[in-house]
């Protein structure tokens, strides 16, 4: 899904755009129990209630498109009689009214999320008649072009909220509050189907994770049954060992640099597009050539790279051929230069201010610098002001 289409879902969650219908909900304790299991007409509740669940199913579609908010899809026996798409499908047909599906469903959430808290499942039905948009992308609500029948989850912990001190009109007093355990912001959660080109894909679902790192693989597996995504980690160290491994031990400070900024120069190229850019073996390959590989490296490129990808496969089989998002990897937004006693982040546009030179028989990193620089807030000077009037 494009950030248009997941904004037009999340404009749905507000109480003049509403299209739920059904609402249910499982409180999980600690011993993975289902402490309380409700089921209600969405419009039964009250205004500050719907209010609430109208922030939460906001929060479960915001997030950084591939990184913690990714579009996943269904293998083909998933699909078929039985499998785990299929069984999501019978669960949205039934618009919630089916109590077997429902348990089944929380059931399986149960006994695949890992997690030590307890917390609440929330699934809600909707049914969005989709308008029309004109050529140039005014909405005419007169014009529907389909109807998206969709389900969404959200799984959020239940907290013990902080201790704090209130007054209590009973005893005219200040007193300690008491503690209550409160619904806290989403952790996990999915749209199905998801909504691609503006319309209902039974191919895919959007899946949610507040952790980008986190994604809850066996819930994936065991409740979606979806394609498990490499995680923006994953994916960064991956693309770190295909650099390494093709350069080898020839690989130098300019050479990274070279290939940073090239990869910043063709995220910029696919800045107008409306999918994230990612990133396969051919345009890994026109990095390296844009970056000055030199040929004889890039002669075991190909090698090199299936290399990785086994290592990744062997790791995790279920992950499939990796792919890498551009605006995943390292040196997008800052550089890290490390040595075992300094760290020096560097602005990725203001590479050019640092190089490498061999002073009195040691390699240094010389960065160039103003007369002042900042130092745990304070501003000094690089060197004393005579030696900068005698330079």
């Amino acid at each position: 899904m494009t950030g248009n289409e997941i904004k037009e879902i999340k404009k749905l969650f507000s109480p003049d755009n509403c299209t739920i219908d059904r609402i249910c909900g499982c409180y999980v304790n600690n011993e993975k129990e289902k402490q309380a299991v409700s089921k209600d007409a969405f419009m039964s509740l009250s205004d500050e209630e719907q209010h609430k669940y109208f922030e939460i199913f906001k929060r479960t579609l915001t997030g950084t498109p591939g990184k913690n908010i990714m579009d996943l899809e269904f293998p083909l026996a998933e699909e078929a009689a039985g499998g785990k798409q299929a069984e999501l499908l019978a669960l949205r047909d039934s618009h919630l009214e089916d109590d077997d599906l429902i348990d089944r469903f929380y059931d399986r959430v149960i006994d695949s999320y890992d997690t030590v808290e307890k917390y609440y499942i929330i699934l809600i039905h909707a049914v969005y008649d989709i308008p029309g948009v004109t050529s140039d992308l005014i909405v005419n609500e007169d014009a529907s072009e389909g109807v998206y029948d969709y389900i969404c989850c959200a799984i959020c912990p239940v907290k013990l909220e902080k201790g704090t001190l209130s007054y209590d009109p009973e005893v005219n007093r200040i007193t300690e509050k008491i503690r209550d355990w409160i619904v806290a912001d989403p952790a996990h959660g999915f749209l199905f189907p998801a909504f691609n080109d503006r319309t209902s894909d039974i191919h895919y679902t959007l899946y949610y994770s507040k952790k980008s790192e986190e994604l809850q693989d066996s819930f994936i597996d065991t409740v979606l049954g979806a394609e498990r995504p490499l995680t923006a980690g994953y994916q960064a160290d991956f693309f770190n060992t295909v650099v390494t491994e093709t350069l080898g031990e020839e690989i130098s400070l300019p050479d990274v640099m070279a290939i940073n900024e090239n990869v910043r120069i063709m995220l910029r190229d696919h800045s107008d597009d409306t999918e994230p850019y990612l990133m396969d073996k051919n345009e890994i390959r026109k990095v390296f050539e844009r970056s000055g590989v030199a040929d004889e490296a890039m002669e075991d490129y190909d090698w090199k790279y299936d290399e990785a990808v086994k290592d990744i496969s062997d790791s995790d089989e279920e992950n499939g051929t990796p792919y890498v998002q551009a605006s995943n990897l390292p040196g997008i937004k800052k550089i890290d230069i490390r040595t075992p006693d300094i760290v020096i982040k560097v602005n990725p546009e203001r590479c050019d201010l640092i190089e490498t030179r061999l002073i009195d028989g040691k390699e240094c990193l010389v960065i160039t610098v103003d007369d002042r620089v900042e130092i745990n807030g304070m501003r000094v000077r690089t060197m004393p002001p005579e030696k900068l009037r005698n330079r």
